[in-house]
């Protein structure tokens, strides 16, 4: 276990140094000068000399992604243009909202499309079936923020039962945190538990019909104990690939959400760094949202090496 582990976390810091290459290289490709962006109105020739010696713009591109590095492992991501203040703080306090806002719709997805899929799976040809695949089919339809706007008009407006818009930290009002939450996990994570569903009925229905499901059920199992600790365990590593891939979709892919909601989180974050060219806003961001992704990747693998054995033996290898 302690090998493949390690032989995991090792490929996955090769992956991050590549990447933050891809994102220095990127945001250094972007159009237009970024002195011209951090100098605001006083564009001056000796302004813009100025900001160019003060960011060290003038140094070798190699010397330039050396300081990024140092700065990036000590927790300094740079000086917003827009704010003046360190990004490390903006995403200090934007990340938090979209953190929880992914880990309610994963919640949202695992409770309701693996309990969809398996009733799909074990009740095949029955009402039960065609009613999870008609609701998975809805979800995976209907547009995020058409869906936003008719939770919004149903039930914070006609009947306020929950709040439209805003955030209030959980440990500052639980109560008032999910009345402001629980619309927002809804629209993000529908279409999730919708996938989620539709794979889990693939894999299940693949498992049911495996010979060792049915050597179970012949040496007397009790049904629940046939679907639960055999088809479903087996049908696990699928749906883990599912939510691990679309839980960095949830951290990276909520702008639209956070837009309808009003909540101050990382999409937010993103989309006033990109409209205001705020060069250090966005690659911190960028570089993130990467780390997310290398990082959930990471953990399905050990998920998976616990699941399965046997992709952690031959993985060591």
């Amino acid at each position: 276990m302690t090998k493949y582990l390690l032989t995991r976390l090792r490929q996955s810091l090769i992956t991050l140094f590549l990447v933050s290459i891809v994102v220095f290289a990127g945001i250094r490709a972007l159009p237009g000068d970024p002195a011209l962006a951090l100098a605001g109105e006083e564009r001056s020739p000796e302004a813009l000399a100025a900001v160019r010696e003060s960011y060290g713009l003038n140094d070798n591109v190699v010397i330039q992604y050396g300081r990024f590095i140092g700065h990036a492992l000590t927790g300094d991501l740079g000086t917003s243009s827009r704010t003046g203040l360190p990004v490390a703080d903006a995403i200090g306090q934007a990340l938090p909202v979209t953190l929880e806002l992914a880990a309610l719709s994963l919640l949202l997805a695992i409770v309701v499309g693996i309990g969809a899929g398996v009733v799909a799976a074990v009740r095949r040809g029955k009402p039960e079936e065609w009613i999870a695949n008609a609701i998975a089919l809805i979800g995976l339809s209907i547009p995020t923020f058409w869906l936003g706007i008719v939770l919004v008009l149903g039930f914070a407006i006609a009947v306020p039962v929950f709040a439209a818009s805003g955030y209030v930290p959980f440990g500052t009002d639980p109560f008032d945190n999910l009345r402001r939450m629980v619309l927002p996990a809804i629209v993000l994570g529908s279409g999730l538990a919708a996938v989620v569903m539709r794979q889990t009925r693939a894999a299940m229905l693949d498992s049911l019909s495996a010979d060792y499901v049915r050597t179970a059920r012949a040496k007397g199992l009790s049904g629940a104990s046939v679907v639960g600790g055999h088809a479903l365990r087996n049908s696990l590593v699928t749906v883990v690939t599912v939510l691990g891939l679309q839980l960095g979709h949830l951290i990276s892919g909520a702008v639209v959400t956070e837009q309808i909601f009003v909540l101050p989180g990382f999409g937010k974050l993103t989309i006033d760094a990109v409209f205001t060219r705020d060069y250090a806003t966005l690659q911190a961001v960028v570089l993130c949202t990467s780390a997310a992704y290398i990082l959930i990747n990471l953990l399905v693998d050990v998920v998976y090496s616990v699941i399965d054995p046997r992709i952690r033996l031959g993985g060591a290898r």
